[in-house]
């Protein structure tokens, strides 16, 4: 790919991502391009932005280098024509432009585990507007480091029916999916199967009954010294941040544990993956056993890769979009501004993540928002290899 990219190729690009996003406005009303709108808000959120203010501000200071490639029929929009476009865009909308930029960088990208997992957005909860926390369902793909999409709870809802609408968006076939035990769903099981890929599922206290199924086998299992059980055995040990952890993981195949009823509940289920941890701190020692079930069939030594991966979107994607993002302290409330703001910070950190160039996410907001030129080889990192190379 081109280390920048020139006018006609950016202008090209914004308008294959956002060209086809309906303008929520009346006709009389546009005096400012819905394109230009958006595109303003991603540089100034890529620039260290976390609100309206901020984002007119960067618009102002950036005037004339975006005038290079932006229309600007009548200047910079205010920070109130901001927040009320934003307020009123289908995040839907927003969204599917989203899925088709990553779906085009990620085709030749083969994401193998794709973790699933929830965030609340604290700021967003508004006592007196009577509105709760928005929460948001994002897809990672560990091994890149990129959000692949998101999908938004409903309000009077649950993690459980906004996975299978995220699930629904991804290609899955020849992936791993994994997802905590909000998840674990014999119907999301399903669905996953039937998209041609796998999962692993944490299996925790919402299904009693299996997960009690589960304990008593891995602990006859281990009375028994393992005899006439079938398995393979991982260990492992990890320092670092002041403390030392040490992992036993354990796969049995989930006909020696489950009865036949309970295998017939699960599509495709193969593997039953114990993990026992123990964790020293400098002032107290823990120790927790966690239970899995899975539709694949590998040794124990892939899957400690595999869960070890997951826990990848608590550091790589919720830590940064708190830290470097500042998205629980965002005030943004108004109608759908909170999930739009969302979907422009992961396609924010998306474009960093592809940026090759050494340096840590805040320091790269901070140079894109004094360097143009830094702008445009992140926008060129990240483009699909037939828009870069038109």
């Amino acid at each position: 790919m081109p280390s920048s990219i020139n006018r006609e190729m950016l202008q090209s690009c914004l308008e294959q991502c956002f060209g086809q996003i309906p303008d929520p406005r009346v006709e009389r009303t546009r005096a400012h391009q819905l394109l230009d709108i958006i595109t303003i808000a991603l540089f100034a959120v890529l620039s260290g932005a976390d609100g309206w203010v901020a984002i007119e501000t960067y618009g102002n200071a950036k005037r004339t280098w975006l005038e290079t490639f932006l229309a600007l029929p009548n200047g910079i929009p205010s920070h109130d024509t901001f927040a009320r476009v934003f307020a009123r865009l289908d995040p839907k909308a927003l969204e599917a432009s989203f899925q088709q930029w990553i779906r085009a960088l990620v085709s030749t990208l083969e994401a193998e585990l794709i973790a699933i997992d929830g965030k609340t957005a604290k700021g967003s909860y508004d006592r007196e507007g009577g509105s709760k926390a928005l929460q948001l369902v994002s897809a990672w793909a560990s091994e890149h480091r990129l959000v692949l999409g998101q999908c938004s709870v409903d309000s009077k809802s649950n993690e459980i029916t906004a996975i299978p609408v995220l699930l629904e968006q991804l290609a899955l076939a020849g992936c791993i999916v994994s997802i905590d035990a909000m998840g674990t769903q014999s119907a999301i099981a399903e669905q996953i199967t039937t998209g041609d890929a796998d999962y692993i599922l944490a299996l925790k206290g919402n299904h009693p009954t299996l997960l009690a199924q589960a304990q008593a086998g891995f602990e006859t299992a281990q009375a028994r010294q393992w005899e006439d059980v079938e398995h393979t055995q991982h260990q492992e040990t990890e320092t670092g941040h002041h403390r030392i952890e040490s992992r036993t993981i354990w796969q049995i195949p989930a006909t020696q544990v489950f009865s036949k009823d309970q295998l017939e509940q699960w599509a495709g289920l193969q593997r039953l993956v114990v993990v026992h941890s123990q964790r020293r701190l400098w002032n107290k020692d823990t120790v927790e056993t966690r239970y899995f079930l899975s539709s694949l069939s590998t040794d124990a030594q892939t899957f400690a890769r595999y869960i070890r991966a997951h826990w990848g979107v608590e550091n790589q994607l919720h830590w940064c979009l708190d830290v470097v993002f500042n998205e629980d302290a965002s005030r943004i409330r108004k109608d759908h501004a909170p999930q739009n703001m969302r979907v422009l910070r992961r396609l924010a950190l998306n474009l960093l993540r592809q940026e090759p160039s050494k340096g840590s996410l805040a320091m790269k907001r901070y140079r894109a928002g004094l360097d143009d030129q830094f702008m445009l080889q992140i926008l060129s990192a990240s483009m699909p290899q037939s828009e870069a190379h038109s």
